[in-house]
């Protein structure tokens, strides 16, 4: 299966990105194909709602999401989603990747998914929006959920090193 994997900390050694590697790495050790973009680094804009692309064509902004993540998506039987929560939601670097694939609307049914989260606070509301959000685009782009890890309490960069969050997100990876 191929895979492409979007990350959306703008820290190098943050949680999320941890997570991201450690599906990452489960996922190559099953033998699939893994492209990972880091939206947080990448150069590329967010959606103009220009309606060039009319929702299924080419958009107009030629960057690196056109240029070198849509043909990824396009190809990709799986998307995986990683953010920090940042004031109770994905990270505004993958939520402006997400209002992209709007170029690609009918290109991106039938493809399986997961959402890994990392997150200071350890209530479960200020997670849920994310995961909402999450539900909901799954839903509209008719995606199979295979997963989804929330992980609490995290502190500190590196503070989900060792923790069963990332033996979690390990074990999705290589048992998709």
């Amino acid at each position: 299966m191929k895979i492409v994997v979007l990350t959306g900390s703008s820290r190098k050694k943050g949680n999320s990105n941890y997570l991201a590697e450690q599906f990452i790495k489960g996922a190559k050790d099953s033998g699939h194909e893994v492209f990972a973009f880091d939206c947080a680094k990448q150069k590329f804009s967010p959606c103009l709602a220009c309606d060039h692309c009319g929702i299924n064509g080419d958009c107009a902004i030629k960057d690196d999401f056109t240029l070198i993540l849509r043909p990824q998506i396009e190809q990709a039987n799986m998307v995986v989603f990683a953010s920090p929560i940042y004031y109770f939601g994905l990270s505004a670097q993958l939520k402006m990747a997400i209002d992209r694939f709007y170029a690609l609307n009918s290109k991106m049914y039938s493809k399986k998914s997961a959402l890994l989260v990392a997150m200071a606070d350890t209530a479960d509301a200020t997670g849920s929006y994310a995961v909402d959000y999450y539900k909901a685009l799954v839903g509209y782009l008719k995606w199979k959920d295979e997963g989804i890890i929330v992980a609490k309490g995290l502190w500190n960069a590196g503070a989900v090193v060792g923790t069963s969050y990332a033996e979690k997100s390990y074990s999705l990876g290589r048992n998709i």
